[in-house]
């Protein structure tokens, strides 16, 4: 039933360094209580995402992620939690009942996902030709066919910056 056969290559134990970066910076994020630490390993799974995606041999989408979501994102979240006030309360409302179905709950999802992905039979790809330069080739696609959702996209980030202000700034007064 479980004739596992990995080779134990170097790429193979780079994927597994990453993977347990990204597991162990997500758990911890959920878990942390502090909203500073949480950012920080949030943005330690944001970095093995980004080896990920160097294994992939995007580099593009792994220097937007670096750039982006470990660099912008979790220094604007730090910046809000600066510029927000935080009244202290310390209550912790303990579930142990939610808390060990929400295990369980887990638990079966990875037991049905990992037996349905080692059931199926995967087509072997054909391979194909990779563009020699990925961000030039990304680069083409954003600006012809998909210069309206760019462009959208962009203005929905700039009212939601401009939403944020507002709200810290009614916050402050």
């Amino acid at each position: 039933m479980f004739n596992f056969s990995i080779e134990w290559t170097g790429e193979t134990v780079a994927f597994f360094v990453l993977a347990i970066c990204i597991i162990s910076g997500s758990v911890l994020m959920l878990n942390f209580t502090k909203v500073v630490h949480m950012v920080v390993s949030l943005a330690f799974a944001f970095l093995g995402l980004a080896g990920i995606f160097v294994m992939l041999e995007a580099e593009f989408v792994a220097f937007v992620q670096v750039l982006v979501y470990t660099g912008a994102i979790s220094i604007l979240m730090i910046f809000g939690i600066m510029m927000t006030r935080h009244d202290r309360q310390d209550e912790e409302v303990s579930r142990p009942l939610r808390e060990t179905l929400a295990a369980l709950g887990c638990l079966a999802l990875f037991g049905v996902l990992f037996f349905t992905i080692r059931g199926t039979d995967f087509p072997v790809p054909e391979p194909a030709a990779l563009a020699q330069d990925n961000a030039l080739q990304l680069g083409k696609q954003i600006f012809t066919e998909h210069v309206i959702p760019f462009e959208l996209l962009s203005v929905l980030l700039t009212v939601a910056f401009i939403g944020a202000i507002v709200l810290a700034k009614k916050e402050a007064d």
